[in-house]
């Protein structure tokens, strides 16, 4: 396993799920991780249970919450834009904030992450930005328009961002996760459940550590040499 003692690493999404997954593969790598949310009280109860770990509240939909935040980071070395919400509806129906909102948190609130910690890593000449998109944001999904829009949205910006600072050794990768044990599945009827295994070779949803792997394996030196690179982590449920 990658060593990334002298390495930190910032979550936003992790007080649960996904997220905070990431954050604990992180840490058993040695990195100094930052967990960042908006729930304060889950986010310390994450960070009480993970080594070498610090929280900050932060509010994606909020450039001034992510100046705040990022301003109490200091120096980022691995950036790891997990945050996202939904708010499904279909198109024709869905109202414009419901539009603006996931999209303010999905993907401008990404984009003002990076931009927050580019400066310190174009000078260090050495830096990890991983973004977490979806499967949906490759196959299209009804009734989430917008957030499929915000992951679509995160697959461009990561292969832009990529070949803009890659000279500065620096890699930007996507993560797809197709459908993962969380909060946000366990809501599915057996019914929902049994037609989407039918669609996944590897018939099992996939658990929050099989996209932590993923995340920890891109922010390592191993994965110098990828960058504009999406992975899936989906079972086979899209190829």
């Amino acid at each position: 396993m990658t060593n990334m003692t002298n390495r930190t690493a910032f979550v936003t999404g992790a007080s649960r799920g996904i997220g905070r997954a990431c954050a604990q593969a992180l840490s058993d790598a040695g990195a100094r991780v930052i967990l960042a949310a908006r729930d304060a009280k889950k986010l310390e109860e994450a960070a009480m249970q993970i080594p070498h770990a610090t929280c900050v509240a932060i509010d994606l939909a909020s450039p001034e919450s992510i100046k705040e935040a990022f301003s109490k980071a200091g120096k980022v070395d691995i950036l790891v834009n997990n945050a996202g919400i939904t708010k499904d509806g279909l198109a024709m129906r869905m109202k414009k904030e419901d539009w603006d909102a996931v999209l303010a948190t999905n993907l401008t609130g990404a984009f003002l992450a990076i931009q927050q910690v580019l400066p310190s890593m174009l000078k260090e000449r050495w830096g990890r930005i991983i973004n977490i998109s979806s499967i949906v944001g490759e196959t299209g999904n009804p009734g989430q328009s917008n957030y499929v829009a915000s992951k679509a949205g995160l697959i461009g910006l990561t292969k832009s961002l990529a070949q803009e600072i890659a000279s500065r050794t620096i890699t930007v990768n996507a993560v797809a996760p197709g459908f993962i044990e969380t909060d946000m599945t366990a809501v599915l009827s057996d019914d929902v459940k049994n037609t989407l295994l039918a669609h996944i070779p590897l018939k099992r949803f996939g658990k929050v550590e099989d996209v932590a792997a993923a995340v920890r394996f891109l922010a390592s030196e191993e994965a110098g040499y990828i960058t504009g690179h999406v992975l899936d982590v989906n079972g086979g449920m899209y190829m």
